[in-house]
């Protein structure tokens, strides 16, 4: 699924990086057709994609949060760490006020939203290639409140999980087993536990049917966006 990189300096290639074909074909058709702009490599999996970035060191990664082996925040996290040169935009089905901020924090350095991949993923891929930021207004809006200090009310509920909190608790809401959760993160039935814990003490949540509920219409919640 790769292609030799091209030799003409001016050319900024691209990785893309996302488990449906498809959706890989439609992307790739919509940045070749923009000048300066080639796709050099694709992969469908956090480890492939991980594997073909740092064979081909493109100039940009566009990351889908939703990879079978691995959540697309932490491929971010593992790019900027091992290749800082290659920058990363992520694209995704999830909505941006859950994800985009902690898309940033990560390492990306923009995000779009799929469904307007169409109308504004050349010119997020242009802006983060020039060394810029690119959010919606409305996400620019909620962090300049943040930095200003115009939202002063303590983080609560689903804001205040970590990245990996948030990533258990949607697989506990997609029914996943404690021994599964582990096995699919590489961490241990007892460090799940502990993150269950902790979820619950966060929102509040007192015993674990009670989580699994929540979980679950969290998950259904955010299939309806």
């Amino acid at each position: 699924m790769q292609r030799s990189r091209t030799s003409k300096e001016s050319v900024k290639n691209i990785v893309l990086i996302d488990d449906h074909p498809i959706m890989r074909h439609g992307l790739a058709q919509l940045v070749r057709a923009e000048s300066g702009l080639e796709v050099c490599g694709e992969a469908g999996s956090a480890r492939e994609g991980l594997e073909v970035v740092g064979k081909l060191r493109p100039d940009l990664a566009i990351v889908d949060l939703t990879l079978p082996d691995k959540n697309g925040l932490e491929l971010v996290k593992d790019i900027r760490a091992m290749h800082p040169a290659t920058q990363c935009l992520v694209l995704s089905m999830h909505d941006e006020e859950t994800y985009g901020e902690r898309a940033l924090r990560a390492g990306a350095r923009g995000y779009v939203m799929k469904e307007e991949a169409a109308d504004h993923l050349i010119a997020a891929i242009q802006k983060v290639l020039s060394g810029g930021l690119y959010v919606s207004e409305t996400l620019n809006a909620r962090m300049l409140e943040q930095v200003t200090g115009a939202s002063r009310n303590r983080i609560t509920g689903i804001d205040s999980l970590t990245d990996r909190e948030l990533e258990i608790l949607t697989l506990i809401g997609k029914g996943v087993p404690t021994k599964n959760i582990a096995a699919q993160l590489s961490i241990s039935a007892r460090t799940v536990e502990a993150h269950r814990s902790h979820i619950k003490e966060k929102l509040g949540i007192t015993d674990g049917a009670a989580l699994v509920r929540h979980a679950v219409q969290w998950v259904e919640g955010r299939a309806k966006v």
